[in-house]
């Protein structure tokens, strides 16, 4: 039962794949409480994806886009405005890559051309995506702009690779735009910090089913799930929160503020 947070609002959600995607889930939160939106995405990721069924039951249009092509959002953020009817009120970036952890290349032996490639998809896209709202005036006042990242821009996981480079990136991103974007359009800018979650690409991240038991045993309040994620989104695109900007927001059960826990501690005691 929603409560209508989201009632007369539009926007563009980022990343949408299959069920298991935050986007996904954040499509349909944002649907349940009455927000509008196109959705977009890759045209490689939409062939691999089940996009068409997510649009048929939030009543969405789809618009592909490569968020790293500049002709292509500006194509996405004209074509948006005009199925929506105006100006956008939030935007959804829930967009990640890394070639080098594809291909099995450890962080200390990297491809840069690869390296390259993910940056660009996980978080130049992301300065892309703003620098065509910006320039185009496409945002209402007190809209919200959300990325996803996790805090491997901030702690050591080994097997992240060069996706805590990026992410690190995105949330630096965030702040700098989202300067300039609250002084001169009232639009708020921010980044959630999710827990390890079971999407198509987090599972693509060696060792990953050992992210999500340790951060379970670690979090007081257990793993935040893709629809705790999606949940808070829909807060962030509200207007309860509408003097929130330049964050970085944890959405990971405590676990970012942990040192250790019982849990943990058994462990190595046994």
């Amino acid at each position: 039962m929603g409560y209508n947070l989201l009632k007369g609002k539009r926007g563009i959600i980022f990343g949408a794949l299959d069920e298991n995607s935050i986007a996904w889930k954040t499509a349909e939160q944002v649907h349940e409480e009455g927000g509008k939106f196109v959705l977009t995405n890759a045209p490689i990721a939409m062939r691999m994806g089940q996009i068409n069924d997510l649009a048929k039951t939030t009543n969405s249009e789809i618009i592909p886009a490569d968020a790293t092509n500049l002709e292509d959002l500006e194509n996405l953020i004209d074509k948006s405005m005009e199925i929506l009817g105006g100006k956008i009120d939030f935007v959804l970036h829930s967009i990640g890559m890394s070639v080098n952890v594809r291909k099995g290349n450890a962080y200390t032996s990297q491809n840069y051309s690869f390296t390259q490639k993910g940056w660009d998809v996980s978080a130049g896209s992301f300065h892309k995506v703003m620098q065509v709202l910006y320039q185009k005036d496409a945002m209402n006042k007190w809209g919200s702009i959300v990325a996803l990242t996790y805090m491997a821009a901030q702690r050591v996981f080994p097997d992240y690779n060069d996706m805590a480079d990026n992410k690190a990136y995105l949330e630096s991103i965030a702040r700098s735009f989202g300067y300039f974007f609250g002084r001169d359009k009232n639009v708020r800018v921010n980044t959630i910090s999710q827990s390890p979650t079971p999407t198509t690409a987090g599972q693509g991240v060696k060792g990953f089913d050992g992210f999500i038991a340790y951060a379970e045993k670690m979090s007081p309040l257990g793993n935040a799930t893709a629809l705790d994620c999606a949940n808070y989104t829909v807060a962030m695109f509200s207007d309860l929160t509408k003097r929130v900007t330049l964050q970085n927001l944890y959405n990971d059960g405590g676990f970012s503020n942990m040192g250790v826990s019982n849990e943990v501690m058994e462990t190595f005691m046994k």
